[in-house]
């Protein structure tokens, strides 16, 4: 939660800086003069960057569940399988988190990733040609690295920058959508 505050607030100077900077190029009045509204232009930025980066984090496990056709592993199939849910047990436990769900997905490079929108709501994917091509220590680390990016929020800091980032573009892309649509009418 003090990480949500503090970036509101960091999102909030971000906003002013780029008021400032807009006024003091004069943008502001150009924008206006082409029928524009410059607040409510920032606003709607804000609001499309930031709830399209809020839904993407909502449905992240969903879709990476799907895209990679991620087997969730419920029950243990063979040794492999017992070995990567006890050892991502036993690392969220040292981590202080609740068990995400672990899965493995088709792939021949070596790869993991976690996902979720939260600590409580987390996934571990490993891919079949990391499970093949690195010793058990290997994947430990490996997994390590994972469930360390779910207790840290990860999910959710990389959802909040995204979001910054968002409102940026969806601003600027309009403005330069302006600029581009006067010098075509000249």
């Amino acid at each position: 939660m003090k990480r949500i505050a503090l970036f509101a607030l960091t999102n909030i100077a971000v906003l002013v800086v780029i008021s400032i900077v807009v006024r003091a190029l004069g943008l502001d009045r150009w924008i206006g003069a082409h029928g524009v509204s410059y607040t409510g232009l920032l606003v709607m930025s804000m609001v499309i960057g930031f709830s399209g980066s809020l839904f993407s984090l909502l449905i992240s496990k969903w879709m990476a569940i799907r895209a990679y056709s991620i087997e969730l592993i419920k029950t243990p199939a063979n040794s492999t399988e017992q070995w990567l849910v006890q050892t991502v047990r036993e690392q969220s436990e040292k981590a202080g988190i609740p068990m995400p769900d672990v899965g493995i997905y088709d792939s021949p490079e070596a790869n993991a990733f976690a996902t979720g929108r939260s600590r409580n709501n987390a996934l571990v994917a490993v891919s079949s040609g990391l499970l093949h091509q690195m010793r058990q220590r290997e994947v430990e680390g490996v997994l390590a690295h994972e469930v360390a990016h779910i207790s840290n929020g990860d999910m959710v800091t990389m959802t909040l920058l995204q979001g910054v980032l968002n409102t940026f573009v969806v601003f600027f892309s309009r403005v330069i959508g302006l600029l581009v649509d006067s010098f075509l009418q000249g």
